[in-house]
């Protein structure tokens, strides 16, 4: 299953901020919206960053109560790991493995088309495995 399959299932609404929202409207962004990252983007369609839940925590741990006044620019990842439309869902579970990410922008042409979380591979390839054993079951009963 490609990336398009996925964001056709789930839609392709992402969560997004200006690079100067505060950390703590970012962490409210995060609650309400029950995510665990937000693109940066100063206009909902390039990526400038992401931003997530283990960054804040990491900044609150090393700086304590001073990065929650901080913009989102300042804790972003800037060398976002994006992929594309038609990378295959296994091909991400490898990326995002070797990154140690959990959240992949979907660039589609320059700009920004949704987001697959490790959560979507995960459904995915469940869904992939399930299919295949039931071929599988029905090929051996009828066979």
């Amino acid at each position: 299953m490609n990336v398009e399959s996925v964001l056709n299932s789930k839609g392709s609404t992402v969560v997004t901020a200006r690079p100067e929202t505060p950390i703590t409207a970012i962490a409210k962004l995060l609650t309400e919206a029950r995510i665990g990252a937000v693109v940066i983007s100063a206009d909902n369609t390039r990526v400038e960053g992401i931003l997530s839940e283990r960054d804040i925590v990491n900044a609150v741990a090393a700086r304590g109560e001073e990065a929650l006044s901080l913009p989102a620019s300042a804790l972003m990842t800037r060398n976002v790991v994006t992929c594309a439309p038609e990378d295959h869902v296994a091909d991400l579970m490898a990326v995002m493995t070797e990154k140690r990410i959990r959240h992949l922008p979907v660039v589609d042409e320059g700009a920004l088309a949704g987001i697959i979380s490790i959560g979507d591979v995960v459904r995915c390839r469940v869904q992939e495995i399930s299919a295949e054993a039931e071929a599988l079951r029905t090929y051996v009963t009828q066979g």
